[in-house]
C-alpha cells in the first residue's frame, strides 16, 4: 500500500458516510462525553467539509500538531468503524451471532457457565438455521471447553452431542471451504486469460476441475455447500465457452435463493451475481424472450421494498439492470430502441461516479458505442471508443481492449475516415501483435482491412463475400466464437452484401432461428 493510499483511506471513510451515518456518528460521540473541540471530533470535521485529502491543509488548521496526526487519525477511523457497526442499517444476522458469541465468553470468563451456554445454545441454533456453519463450529467449540468445566449432569450425552456436531460442522466447513477455493481460482483464471483458447488449454482447465471438485452427497449439504458448488460449475462452463451449462448452474445458483428466501439479504451480493450470470447466459445463447421474462424477475426482486439496499447493492443493482437492458437490445438487433437508454445511464454514471471502477465504465463505453455502430451511427461509435482506447492507466480485460481497436477500425472504415486509416491500422496492429492472443478471427479482420486500399470499389462486394465465407468457418468453432460475442462481424459483412442497415440483418436472423 503506498504512502498515497494509506492517506486516503480515512477520508474515503469519512466520505463515503451517509447523512443518518454522520448524524449517528455525533450522537455516538458525544455518548462518549468527549468535548466539542476534541481533536478527532475536529479532523472529522475537516475532513467531511474537504473536497480532497490534504495533509497540509490539515496541520495549517492548527487542529492538531503534525507529530500527532498519524495517532489522532487511527483514532478517528477506529472510532467511525464503532459507531457505523452500532448503526442498525449494518446490524444482520451475522452481526447479531457474533455479538452473542461475544456476550457467552464474557460471561464465560465470570464464571456465569450455565448463563454463558444458554446464550451459546440460542446462538447455535440462529448461526446453523442461517448457513452461518464456521460459527456455528466456533459456538461448538467454546460450548466444549465450557462443558469440560462445568460438569452438568448430562455431561455423557452432551459430550457425543457436541463431539457429533462438531465433526458434522467441521465436515461441511472442508466441503464449502474446498468448494469455494475451487469457485475463485476458476474466476480468477478467467479474470487472467479469458476463456480457454484452445484444445490444450481446456484438457487443463478440465482436469484441473475434476482433481479439486470434493466427492459428497448433495442431499447431505445445505445452501452454502450448494451455492459454492454451482459457482464452480459455473466458471467451468463459462472458461469452456459451454453456454448451455452456465444457464442451467445460473439458474439452480438463483433458483436456490428464491428456494430460500431469508438468503437474499443475508447475501445480497451473492443474489445479485447470480442474477446477473443467469442473464449474461441468456444473452449468449440469444434467448431474447426468457431474458426479458428473467430481467423482469429480476428488477421486480431488487425493488421490492423487501429488498434492503446498501452502497454497495445498489450499485451492482445499477450496473446489472443497465448492461442487461441494453444487451437485450444486442440479441435482436433493436439497436435504435437501445440509444434512448444511453443519456440517462450516462446521467446516472456521474451520481455513481466514486463507487463504479474505470472497468466496468469502460464496459459500458463499450457497449454504447456497439449501439452506435449498429445504427449506424459511426462518429458517435468512434467517440465513446475512443473514451477507452485513449485511457493509458487502464487495467481491463484484454479482449475488450482489442474489440474496442477492432471496432474502431470498422468504425472508421464505414465513417469514410480513410485518410488516417493507414496510421490507425500500424497502430492497431501493434497493439494486437504485443497481445500474444490474436484468434484467428481478429488476425483475418486486420488481413482484410489492410487489404482494402488496394481494392477497386467495383470489387468491393467480392472482397467482402470471401471475408464472410472464411469467418462462417469460425462461427461454431468452440475456441474461435467468442470474437462474434463481443462484435458480430458476421452480421455486419451480411449487412456489405446486401445493402441493409446491419440491425436489419440480427432482427432476421434472430426471427428466423425464433420461430424455427
Amino acid at each position: 500500500m503506498t504512502t498515497k493510499d494509506q492517506k486516503d483511506n480515512l477520508f474515503s471513510l469519512v466520505k463515503s458516510l451517509t447523512k443518518s451515518e454522520k448524524r449517528q456518528f455525533k450522537l455516538y460521540v458525544g455518548r462518549l462525553g468527549v468535548n466539542s473541540d476534541s481533536k478527532f471530533l475536529n479532523l472529522f470535521n475537516l475532513l467531511d467539509k474537504a473536497k480532497v485529502y490534504n495533509e497540509a491543509a490539515i496541520i495549517k488548521s492548527n487542529i492538531v500538531k503534525k507529530q500527532q496526526l498519524a495517532n489522532v487519525k487511527a483514532h478517528l477511523y477506529k472510532q467511525i468503524l464503532i459507531s457505523l457497526k452500532l448503526n442498525p442499517s449494518h446490524q444482520n444476522i451475522r452481526s447479531q451471532i457474533r455479538e452473542q458469541l461475544d456476550f457467552a465468553s464474557i460471561l464465560y470468563h465470570k464464571g456465569l457457565y450455565k448463563q454463558s451456554l444458554k446464550i451459546l445454545d440460542k446462538a447455535k441454533e440462529l448461526a446453523i438455521a442461517n448457513e452461518e456453519k464456521n460459527i456455528a463450529f466456533e459456538i461448538v467449540e467454546l460450548e466444549k471447553i465450557i462443558e469440560s468445566q462445568y460438569i452438568t449432569r448430562s455431561i455423557s450425552s452432551r459430550a457425543d452431542e457436541l463431539a457429533l456436531q462438531a465433526k458434522d460442522l467441521s465436515s461441511q466447513n472442508v466441503i464449502a471451504s474446498k468448494l469455494s477455493n475451487l469457485s475463485l481460482q476458476l474466476y480468477s483464471t478467467i479474470l487472467k486469460t479469458g476463456y480457454v483458447k484452445n484444445e490444450e488449454e481446456s484438457l487443463k482447465v478440465t482436469k484441473y476441475f475434476n482433481d479439486r471438485l470434493p466427492e459428497f452427497n448433495l442431499k447431505k449439504v445445505g445452501f452454502r455447500e450448494k451455492l459454492w458448488l454451482y459457482k464452480a460449475h459455473l466458471w467451468y462452463s463459462f472458461l469452456m465457452q459451454d453456454f448451455l451449462n452456465c444457464y442451467k448452474y445460473a439458474s439452480k445458483w438463483v433458483d436456490l435463493f428464491y428456494q430460500n428466501p431469508s438468503m437474499i439479504n443475508l447475501n445480497p451480493v451473492f443474489f445479485l451475481k447470480g442474477n446477473n450470470y443467469l442473464l449474461e447466459s441468456l444473452f449468449f445463447i440469444s434467448n431474447k424472450s426468457k431474458f426479458v421474462k428473467k430481467l423482469e424477475d429480476f428488477k421486480a426482486a431488487v425493488n421490492n421494498s423487501k429488498f434492503i439496499k446498501d452502497e454497495n447493492v445498489s450499485t451492482l443493482v445499477f450496473l446489472y439492470t443497465n448492461f442487461h437492458s441494453i444487451n437485450q437490445h444486442f440479441i435482436d438487433g433493436s439497436f435504435e430502441e437501445g440509444l434512448e437508454l444511453i443519456p440517462s445511464i450516462e446521467k446516472n454514471l456521474v451520481q455513481f461516479n466514486d463507487r463504479i471502477d474505470p472497468h466496468h465504465k469502460m464496459i459500458f463505453y463499450y457497449k454504447f458505442a456497439s449501439l452506435h455502430f449498429g445504427a449506424g451511427n459511426n462518429k458517435a461509435c468512434i467517440k465513446y471508443l475512443d473514451k477507452i482506447i485513449s485511457n493509458k492507466s487502464l487495467s481491463m480485460r484484454e479482449d475488450l481492449l482489442c474489440f474496442s481497436r477492432v471496432l474502431n477500425l470498422v468504425a472508421h472504415y464505414e465513417a469514410g475516415l480513410d485518410y488516417h486509416l493507414e496510421t490507425l491500422l500500424r497502430s492497431t496492429y501493434k497493439f494486437l501483435i504485443k497481445m500474444n492472443d490474436l484468434h484467428e478471427v481478429q488476425k483475418e479482420m486486420i488481413k482484410f482491412i489492410r487489404g482494402l486500399q488496394d481494392i477497386y470499389p467495383h470489387d468491393l462486394k467480392n472482397a467482402f463475400k470471401e471475408l464472410h465465407k472464411t469467418l462462417k468457418t469460425y462461427e461454431d468453432h468452440p475456441y474461435e466464437r467468442r470474437a462474434f460475442l463481443y462484435l458480430d462481424i458476421i452480421s455486419w459483412l451480411e449487412s456489405k452484401i446486401e445493402n441493409k442497415p446491419v440491425g436489419e440483418i440480427i432482427k432476421a436472423k434472430y426471427l428466423a432461428k425464433n420461430s424455427a
